[in-house]
């Protein structure tokens, strides 16, 4: 091998390497969790049986009672897809907005969080995955109880 083929030869076995490498990376990063939990129509599955269990369930359903029920599945869908990395746009008022003054307790979103868990397992949402979601709500609940 002449001098000049050797002197750059591991250079270019390191850098073919580290680009090999990097390439293998990008194919490995997770999904988002909206890919994760099945895209669109499986978020909009849950939300349609989540709804149900919150209508049937006494301790918070009068919370609902005069809400526009197909607005509030669209909102909620949206907020789901947007907060878990997919396309959506949440358009609807900030929690703190859209809550203000009904008096919600934590006993009353424990309820909800229930409800939601309820159809999450229906639909056997991994444990992983329902933990993500239910994260991402969580963190609105000081936006929503005590307003």
């Amino acid at each position: 091998m002449n001098t000049v083929l050797r002197r750059f030869a591991l250079p270019v076995v390191l850098v073919a390497g580290l680009l090999l490498a990097a390439c293998q990376n990008m194919g490995m990063q997770q999904k988002s969790l909206y890919d994760r939990l099945g895209g669109k129509d499986a978020i909009t599955a849950v939300v349609d049986d989540f709804v149900a269990n919150v209508a049937a369930d006494k301790r918070i359903n009068g919370f609902f009672a005069k809400a526009d029920i197909p607005r509030l599945k669209r909102n909620l869908v949206d907020q789901i897809c947007q907060a878990t990395g997919g396309p959506c746009t949440y358009t609807g008022k900030d929690m703190k907005t859209a809550h203000k003054g009904m008096g919600i307790t934590d006993a009353d979103f424990n309820a909800l969080v229930e409800d939601l868990q309820k159809s999450l397992n229906k639909f056997k949402v991994p444990d992983k995955e329902q933990g993500e979601l239910l994260s991402a709500l969580g963190s609105l609940k000081p936006q929503i109880v005590g307003q």
